[in-house]
């Protein structure tokens, strides 16, 4: 059980709220409420209430309570951790051959039609047994953890076939059962067409409707649903087709989308009220016009865009029309082997010219968003999740993203409890 634990002397609480929101959208997103010189108190695993030191010093509110852990945080910030609502972190080895190949000026396309890229992912992954999957996954995990990451998705994806898929989503409920972060599972059987699919694209598509899904789902492995619809990958009926068997058996569609082409993918995640849709680097007025008005959070992974070289995604546009985004790491072998929450603020800022607090928000509230969990995480407000992280000392919170390479993290709690 947790314990309780009181965080004094803040220079400021990030990202409170009173009377809590799901997302902030738009204009919204250029502020974030904080309190100056504050305290936080942490109890049985919940955020219990927050305040302004004065309201210690004058005697307005103590704490008498023996049992209470005080950290004293002079100097520095008090963030609610960071929810990473796009990764592929359950994966075999790694690619970095292919990253000379990248330099040399292969695209992704033509790294994928040389057997690399997610095909090659699937046959380590092939290769490599549940436990070994697991063990290389949490060294992962316990990574992005030390970086401030407290909620976290993770597609499956590299398997394409029943067994290879059921194995990784069996190593993200173990993941779940064994770390503290909160931890939310999506099924991409249409990741890629496998191999000995390869003329025989639609016979797969009926695979993964027809086996795949029905199995995933009578195990009770998976949140969300998500298909690659994009160019070389799978086309909008695919995504249909595979959505619609989704949703029957209740689970919610996510969509890869607009990453290499204008491909439908936004289009059609609206139309069946996809939690979000992620990449979106190709996206001009028509899919922000129909994102505009639906419940579909955008979701942009900077960290990819910038491995890749791909061009970066209208973020200005998308929030002057009202939109809200997130981000989130894309941590994969491919084309984002890095789940550094932090990075992403910055990348966020330097690529994107989104203003610092706009970043703050799209890794935290509209993130935890488009993880279905920004009822009880993703902001600092009383009764939602205890899950923190202390800096070290800095002049501003806007120094967190201008010194992209530094560590700044102090400090992280999740559930209440003290990680580091």
């Amino acid at each position: 059980m947790a314990g309780n634990i009181l965080i004094t002397n803040i220079k400021s609480l990030m990202q409170t709220e009173d009377n809590p929101r799901l997302k902030v959208c738009g204009k919204e997103m250029a502020s974030v409420k904080t309190i100056d010189d504050a305290w936080l108190f942490l109890e049985n695993g919940l955020i219990s209430d927050f305040g302004s030191m004065d309201e210690i010093r004058n005697g307005n509110r103590s704490f008498t309570s023996t049992s209470i852990k005080e950290i004293d945080a002079t100097g520095s910030f008090v963030f609610p951790s960071f929810c990473d609502s796009h990764t592929h972190i359950v994966y075999a080895g790694s690619r970095e051959n292919e990253f000379a190949d990248k330099i040399k000026g292969l695209t992704y396309e033509e790294i994928a039609g040389r057997g690399g890229g997610i095909l090659n992912s699937a046959k380590l992954l092939h290769e490599t047994s549940e436990d070994e999957l697991f063990r290389q996954s949490s060294v992962r995990i316990n990574e992005i953890i030390q970086q401030g990451t407290g909620a976290v998705e993770i597609k499956s994806g590299y398997g394409l076939n029943t067994e290879d898929e059921l194995k990784m989503l069996k190593v993200i409920r173990r993941i779940k059962e064994s770390f503290p972060l909160e931890v939310k599972a999506t099924f991409l059987g249409a990741h890629a067409v496998p191999e000995e699919y390869k003329h025989r694209h639609e016979s797969y598509v009926d695979k993964v409707i027809n086996e795949m899904i029905p199995v995933v789902a009578s195990n009770e492995l998976t949140d969300y649903i998500d298909v690659f619809c994009d160019k070389g990958f799978f086309t909008v009926e695919d995504a249909e087709r595979i959505l619609m068997a989704g949703l029957k058996y209740g689970l919610i569609p996510k969509i890869h989308a607009n990453e290499l082409d204008y491909s439908g993918g936004v289009q059609v995640g609206v139309k069946y009220n996809a939690l979000s849709v992620d990449h979106l680097e190709r996206s001009g007025d028509e899919e922000i016009k129909i994102l505009v008005g639906s419940d579909t959070m955008p979701t942009l992974l900077p960290g990819s865009a910038l491995f890749l070289g791909l061009p970066d995604p209208p973020v200005r546009r998308m929030i002057e029309a009202g939109l809200p985004v997130a981000l989130a790491s894309d941590y994969n072998p491919g084309s984002s082997p890095s789940g550094n929450m932090k990075l992403i603020m910055s990348l966020g800022c330097i690529r994107l010219k989104m203003l610092p607090e706009e970043v703050i928000n799209a890794v935290t509230i509209n993130s935890a968003y488009a993880m279905g969990i920004s009822e009880s995480h993703g902001s600092i407000a009383r009764g939602k999740v205890a899950n923190v992280f202390i800096t070290k000392q800095m002049p501003s919170f806007t120094f967190f993203p201008y010194a992209f390479g530094s560590d700044l993290i102090k400090t992280v709690i999740l559930n209440g409890r003290i990680i580091n």
